[in-house]
């Protein structure tokens, strides 16, 4: 057999092997066979140097044609084992899709929301302050002396010997009276506090509160019972009611603490103890010298100021009887009231 016809038998040989590739492994190793420098074909073309220059002439050109067939045909393989690699990869459309997962406010922001909406639809403006303050804002301007045994009931995170993390959203007050003097001022004050204390079914050493200050001619207690009484009807039903009960606190004078009916309605259950009754907040009129201490003059101008537990309007609204439960970060709690 001459080399041209040896040369056409490998090419026959090569291309009906090719026929049988599956795999781009086997495409590689089809490729090594017969088209590596030392493959089947290029041994067949190293013979060209023994011929003579008629039979090289002839040879060399059945060499050429050889391998230009079987570079072609092993580029179109490689093709189609790829096309076949993406069709069997492809996303199928039909499937039905996977569902994102779709977060929701947590429970406090959704609560802080809903009490900002409804004393911004009774005129409060939202006036946002310092969650580091220092000792002077978070108890001497509102009258508590550095003596005063009145500090004794916050156990404060302190920064520094004057700096502490806000153990209540009433310094926000004296910066609002600061900001709006000498005009009348209505807000709610939002916003984290912080107390060094044990973490039981009812207290948090981090809680949000909103803070409630009117300052104006003409402001009385009785002002503050019906803003309290609005709030209550929209926050928790119209069927609920509000007493005041007689406090102490020393930027207030007089104090009251706020009251609503339970959820029984005041039939008596466990959660009120019997009582028909729930506190939800503390206030009064602004005292005189913390009103001074805002640029207000008392003889002219009185104002109410209150301040509620966003956690406690969330556990009352709900039914919910641990606050541990709010920050847990247990999704299995969370997502009943997203």
């Amino acid at each position: 057999m001459s080399l041209p016809e040896q040369i056409l038998a490998i090419q026959n040989g090569a291309l009906d092997h090719l026929s049988t590739v599956d795999t781009t492994q086997e495409l590689e190793d089809w490729r090594v066979q017969y088209l590596s420098r030392k493959g089947e074909l290029a041994a067949a073309i190293s013979r060209l140097a023994d011929l003579t220059p008629e039979e090289r002439r002839s040879a060399g050109q059945a060499a050429n044609h050889a391998k230009a067939a079987l570079h072609d045909a092993l580029s179109a393989k490689s093709a189609d084992l790829k096309a076949v690699a993406q069709r069997d990869s492809a996303l199928d459309v039909t499937l039905p899709g996977i569902a994102p997962v779709v977060g929701g406010l947590h429970l406090t922001r959704q609560t802080l929301y809903e009490i900002t909406r409804i004393f911004m639809g009774m005129g409060f403006k939202v006036f946002e302050t310092n969650e580091v303050e220092s000792d002077e804002y978070n108890f001497g301007l509102l009258n508590l002396p550095p003596d005063h045994p009145a500090r004794d009931m916050w156990d404060t995170m302190y920064v520094s010997d004057d700096v502490v993390l806000r153990t209540h959203t009433s310094p926000g007050q004296i910066r609002a009276m600061r900001h709006f003097n000498p005009e009348p001022l209505r807000v709610i004050l939002p916003g984290k506090c912080h107390r060094y204390e044990a973490v039981d079914a009812s207290h948090e050493s981090m809680f949000y509160q909103v803070e409630g200050l009117a300052v104006g001619e003409g402001i009385t207690l009785a002002s503050l019972k019906g803003v309290f009484e609005a709030f209550t009807q929209q926050m928790f039903g119209a069927d609920r009611r509000v007493r005041f009960r007689g406090s102490y606190f020393p930027f207030t004078e007089p104090s009251v603490e706020i009251d609503i009916t339970c959820n029984c309605l005041g039939a008596g259950c466990a959660v009120c103890k019997g009582t028909g009754w729930l506190e939800v907040s503390g206030g009064g009129m602004v005292h005189p010298t913390v009103l001074r201490n805002g640029g207000y003059d008392p003889d002219i101008v009185s104002g109410f100021a209150f301040g509620m537990g966003v956690e406690r309007n969330a556990m009352l609204r709900h039914g919910i009887d641990d606050i541990r439960h709010v920050y847990a970060n247990d999704l299995r709690f969370l997502k009943q009231f997203t």
